[in-house]
């Protein structure tokens, strides 16, 4: 036995013996974890380039006028100008997140990927309260996507990682720490955006509107901003500003003619709220209920139901499978098609303001763009909007933060408007020795 246990031990031994002398595995140390989230999620994070009007007016004097719409004023040369931003898709589809300052006043949105293809985008809709904008592109193919951190879960000190197109070099990482959080930045008397992560990750102009993630490769904010008066301080808003607020700016509701009843949210696609008589009411869903699975897809969170809810045509039943406790239920839903809203009417009844759209004849005269639908032919006096000083000849370009460039548009962004709710109302100052752009909150009066 003592035999037998020696050899075991001297056996033993050897093994050890040998080993010692293999080689050892080679490790790259260079492998670190910016690179490993930088490899990850390169693919989802876009170059954004937008072009606007800028004109000069030939007086000899030399100034420098932005998106002038002059009538009549003699003289006028315009050029072209790009600018650089970026942008991360946030869903496979096609749905990109990027700041409402990228693309505000643009006229042709374009969206470059990582392998160097570049397709126009559609601005879905802008938050330049809280500088936030979607853009849409088609797609025959999923695209690659970021996935979003849950909200709240930040650690002031840990390693962050941006990825954006600071001065137009695209696709460039830098990485930092989270300096502090909710903080806010105040621009103007008027802006002020609040809630923010401090970063000392350098971000540059051209950042704007890329991701903030950390070291798991989770989206935990969209960088926005920079102090022009300081080193390596950046900022970013949250990753929950964006769980709270994609639902509002993917409302299908508010984007077409249909009704169906839900606000769902978060990453348990939780149902907030069911609207009174609405098809989603009728089918028996309630507050609370968790929605598993769309048409027989599995869904992933929020923003993938309402992703997939854009893609129905209007009319069509909808499969949806929920979870009510410890229940699953199986419950059909009906997209339903609605008539269109008079928008002229809601304008004149709820905000006092009498618009035309703009004919192509003037358009082509006055080389007005696209984004550029809607002119103020009357204001009512004692309105809320003879209250804010919007006056003939102005622009609209925005309805609740909603690009508006027909009256059929303007009804779709009205049409769910109660009396004192409040409507931002965003245009464009013609009549005026240096025309602007301006924004007003009115409240809705009572309709007729």
């Amino acid at each position: 036995m003592r035999n037998s246990g020696l050899w075991i031990v001297t056996g033993a031994l050897g093994v050890l013996s040998a080993l010692a002398g293999a080689p050892a595995v080679k490790q790259d140390g260079r492998r670190t974890p910016v690179v490993e989230v930088f490899e990850r999620c390169r693919d989802a994070v876009v170059n954004i380039s937008t072009t606007r009007v800028v004109r000069m007016q030939a007086l000899g004097q030399g100034w420098l006028w932005d998106d002038i719409f002059d009538f009549g004023r003699p003289a006028i040369t315009n050029r072209r100008v790009q600018s650089v931003g970026s942008g991360v898709v946030v869903h496979e589809s096609g749905y990109i997140v990027t700041n409402a300052h990228v693309v505000s006043q643009a006229s042709d949105v374009r969206v470059t990927f990582a392998d160097k293809r570049t397709i126009p985008a559609d601005v879905v809709a802008v938050d330049p309260e809280h500088d936030l904008a979607v853009l849409k592109v088609k797609t025959t193919e999923p695209l690659p996507y970021q996935k979003l951190a849950r909200g709240g879960d930040v650690l002031v000190g840990e390693t962050v990682i941006a990825i954006g197109n600071p001065l137009g070099l695209q696709h460039t990482v830098t990485a930092g720490i989270v300096s502090a959080l909710n903080r806010d930045l105040e621009f103007s008397d008027r802006i002020t955006y609040r809630g923010l992560i401090q970063t000392d990750a350098p971000i540059n102009p051209g950042n704007s509107g890329g991701p903030l993630l950390n070291v798991n490769g989770e989206l935990i904010g969209i960088n926005t901003a920079i102090r022009g008066d300081a080193q390596n301080i950046g900022f970013a808003i949250p990753v929950e500003r964006l769980w709270e607020l994609l639902p509002v700016l993917l409302d299908i509701e508010r984007r077409q003619r249909v009704r169906f009843g839900l606000h769902v949210s978060g990453q348990e696609a939780e149902v907030l709220e069911v609207r009174e008589e609405s098809p989603a009411e009728k089918a028996g869903i309630r507050k609370g209920d968790r929605i598993l699975e769309f048409n027989g897809q599995r869904l992933r969170d929020g923003i993938d139901y309402h992703a997939h809810l854009l893609s129905q045509p209007p009319d069509t039943p909808v499969q949806l499978k929920v979870r009510r406790g410890n229940k699953v239920l199986s419950v059909t839903v009906k997209l339903e098609s609605i008539p269109l809203p008079d928008g002229a009417k809601l304008a004149r009844e709820l905000l006092g303001l009498e618009l035309v759209e703009i004919s192509a004849d003037l358009r082509r005269r006055y080389d007005l763009p696209e984004y550029a639908g809607l002119m103020v032919e009357r204001v009512i006096r004692g309105s809320p909007a003879d209250r804010v000083g919007i006056i003939p000849s102005d622009l609209i370009l925005r309805l609740h933060r909603t690009p508006v460039t027909s009256l059929k548009d303007v009804g779709l962004a009205l049409e769910q408007t109660q009396p004192n709710d409040p409507v931002v109302v965003e245009g464009l100052r013609i009549d005026a020795d240096r025309p602007f752009f301006w924004t007003g909150t009115l409240r809705a009066r009572g309709r007729k």
